[in-house]
């Protein structure tokens, strides 16, 4: 971390609610009838706001950086819009109207979706317009790409991302030092990882979470937004958006999702490694805070998933 940049603000409860307020009588010239907190803490405040002109959500936050992945947010939502992906409207991005960064977007109908009782047919529609979102081309690879004009931030080519963004060599390390994998899966993950470096794909928008929590339903569990772009990068596709959205999932939830996107069970069959490899990489960063933490329990856990263990269908 570097000791030279300044402090967030803290900001209470009451005062970001107060900005939320001020943010929504100065866009549309008078105040809301009510402000509910719908989310906050220290680093970001989440705030529905009722008014004559309809429901709107605030999303602030001090970390004066923030503004980047509000306005990364808004282009990427903007062009899922074009290809038919439900996503919120998002009406304002900015700083100047309370001294930190700010998101106003419209509220979308429905409910997280995570406990609906037609979680298959979510999941099946999440695949669905997850191919959608990978038929946007981006330039470049990483969390810097359309959206910014920025050009030293760039990440030209995917071997770039790995090494530079993502850093695969200091998570191997991790992954070595806190004994997660044995010798044989260590060279596997290696090969897995020096193959794909190499892999010929032209870059596409990737959400980078999308996940039930990140997707609103109404209560037949037709989709009515995909929320939190804020992982949103360009990357390769579908591997990346992939290893990130079936982690968590049940093995059918796991194929209701493939099928939604469209792919055989040959082609899935034959990319596993690679979903396993990003996936196992994406866990370096939780192995090295539980490392941290000296958190032995949880670091055998982990393990235990990496050893296979966990897997009931292959031998």
């Amino acid at each position: 971390m570097n000791e030279n940049l300044p402090e967030p603000p803290r900001i209470s409860e009451g005062q970001a609610r107060a900005m939320a307020r001020a943010i929504i009588a100065h866009h549309f010239g008078s105040k809301p009838k009510r402000v509910s907190q719908k989310g906050g803490g220290i680093t970001n405040f989440v705030f529905e706001t009722n008014h004559a002109e309809g429901d709107f959500i605030v999303r602030m936050s001090p970390q004066a950086a923030k503004v980047k992945e509000y306005l990364k947010e808004q282009w990427a939502m903007a062009q899922v819009r074009k290809v038919g992906v439900p996503v919120p409207e998002v009406l304002e991005v900015g700083a100047d109207v309370v001294p930190i960064p700010y998101m106003v977007s419209r509220k979308v109908e429905g409910g997280e979706a995570t406990h609906h009782p037609e979680q298959m047919a979510v999941l099946r529609e999440m695949g669905h317009l997850t191919a959608l979102i990978h038929t946007i081309p981006t330039s470049g690879f990483g969390h810097t790409f359309d959206w910014s004009s920025n050009q030293l931030s760039r990440k030209e080519t995917w071997a770039e991302y790995l090494k530079r963004e993502l850093n695969i060599e200091q998570r191997l390390k991790v992954l070595e030092m806190n004994r997660m994998l044995s010798k044989p899966q260590l060279k596997a993950l290696n090969t897995t990882l020096r193959d794909i470096e190499n892999l010929e794909a032209n870059p596409v928008l990737n959400h980078g979470d999308m996940r039930l929590k990140n997707v609103m339903v109404d209560d037949a569990g037709a989709i009515t937004a995909v929320i939190d772009w804020e992982f949103c990068s360009s990357n390769v596709a579908p591997y990346w958006d992939l290893a990130l959205a079936l982690h968590d999932l049940s093995v059918d939830a796991k194929q209701a999702f493939l099928g939604g996107y469209g792919l055989s069970e040959k082609e899935v069959r034959a990319m596993a490694p690679i979903l396993k490899a990003l996936n196992v990489i994406n866990y370096a960063p939780f192995v090295e805070r539980a490392a941290e933490e000296k958190d032995e329990r949880r670091l055998d856990q982990y393990r235990t998933r990496f050893s296979g263990a966990l897997d009931l269908y292959s031998l």
